[in-house]
């Protein structure tokens, strides 16, 4: 139905006219009509001829990745987003199906966040907190009832959960580049992490190297730390998941 023209990252989707049968009849839907695609659970996505393609909008959130990545490289940590091997491994080691709250750090353009919000619950809430306000911009088009963008900062974590009335995390997810932070302010968001999980509560980082592991270990039962390899992503990441043991101290939100 569209058709590309231009130069990546600047082409752009140009409608093409539906083919036709034999018969005459339309093959596909009109300019204009919408078509919808519903799962269970799950937000409709509804497009015309006035919305722009998904196809280009996922061009032009990696763009605004590449370039945010030029502009911030020790706060985005890498020049594309996550491959759709990554992002299955996470939703899969943090077992987001089973979640009921559900804490995104540094989700970038979405596309985790997208990945999460089409494997949980229908009763789930997710918060997903950006500092970056251009990634804010592209998070905020995301519709679902589900879906809760935050601008603002990791460390302020308890207190956002306060502000949206939100309880302990069952999950909380980070692609917060623990290896680019300073050691202290490191520990410190650790600590956070760890005073807001529920009992059982999962995390779960992505990251280039294991700088985050002895970071960890006074907050996270390193017992409990489970860590797989993802090549096939660029760059090559690591996913780690550690468990609040449900005799651990109650989680602290104020």
């Amino acid at each position: 139905r569209y058709a590309w023209v231009g130069i990546f990252p600047y082409s752009i989707p140009v409608y093409r006219a539906p083919s036709q049968s034999s018969s005459g009849s339309t093959i596909s839907s009109m300019p204009g009509k919408p078509e919808s695609r519903a799962r269970p659970g799950h937000p409709i996505e509804v497009m015309n001829s006035h919305t722009v393609d998904p196809a280009f909008q996922r061009t032009k959130a990696s763009f605004i990745f590449f370039r945010e990545f030029l502009r911030c490289p020790r706060q985005v940590a890498s020049i594309i987003p996550s491959s759709k091997l990554l992002k299955r491994r996470l939703v899969d080691t943090a077992n987001i199906d089973s979640a009921k709250t559900i804490v995104e750090l540094g989700p970038g353009t979405g596309g985790t966040t997208r990945s999460i919000l089409h494997a949980m619950a229908p009763d789930a809430r997710l918060l997903s907190i950006e500092i970056n306000p251009n990634f804010c911009d592209v998070l905020k088009r995301i519709q679902d009832e589900r879906f809760v963008p935050h601008h603002g900062s990791a460390g302020d974590l308890r207190e956002i959960l306060s502000i949206y009335g939100l309880g302990a995390a069952d999950v909380v997810i980070s692609g917060i580049p623990f290896s680019t932070m300073d050691q202290v302010l490191g520990a410190e968001l650790l600590e956070v992490i760890a005073s807001v999980l529920a009992p059982e509560g999962r995390f779960v980082a992505y990251q280039v190297s294991k700088h985050i592991v002895p970071l960890s270990c006074p907050y996270l039962e390193p017992a409990t730390l489970e860590e797989r390899l993802v090549l096939l992503n660029f760059p090559p990441l690591r996913v780690l998941r550690w468990q609040k043991m449900s005799s651990s101290r109650e989680p602290s939100i104020h």
